[in-house]
């Protein structure tokens, strides 16, 4: 199991090494012990750029996930499950509003992102269920 964290420097500090525990965590709630995570911490800057770039989106969003179990590159992806892309300044603002830590809040992103990468969705209203259900789940499993 391998969780790659890039891209903190002069951002909001975290608590690398929790983090890296709750994610590892999460992959074995979701019973792929031996998967891998590509988790990247930018600003918003970077994060709209991405959310143009995919998503034909303008301006900053929490957390883009890009899974790699669909696809072209598919077959070649070994243990890697995708990227989750989460932009630390969007999550200490609703942080603030929803009275949690920053670390809560981005761990509440990485639950969304990941579950992404594996094909949950929210776009109807039965998926969006199932997915919130899950979500909290994992986030009792993570921080009880």
């Amino acid at each position: 199991m391998s969780v790659r964290l890039s891209g903190l420097r002069g951002l909001p500090a975290l608590d690398r090494r929790r983090l890296r525990g709750r994610v590892q965590r999460m992959l074995r709630a979701l019973e792929m012990p031996d998967a891998e995570i590509s988790i990247s911490l930018v600003d918003d800057s970077a994060i709209s750029e991405l959310n143009a770039a995919y998503r034909k989106k303008q301006g900053a969003t929490d957390v883009l996930s890009f899974s790699l179990l669909e696809g072209e590159h598919s077959e070649r992806r070994g243990a890697l499950l995708g990227d989750v892309v989460v932009s630390l300044e969007t999550a200490a603002r609703q942080a603030a509003r929803g009275g949690r830590s920053l670390d809560q809040e981005v761990m509440r992103l990485l639950i969304h992102g990941a579950l992404h990468l594996l094909g949950h969705d929210h776009q109807q209203a039965g998926e969006a269920r199932r997915m919130r259900a899950e979500e909290r789940r994992l986030w009792r499993l993570l921080w009880p």
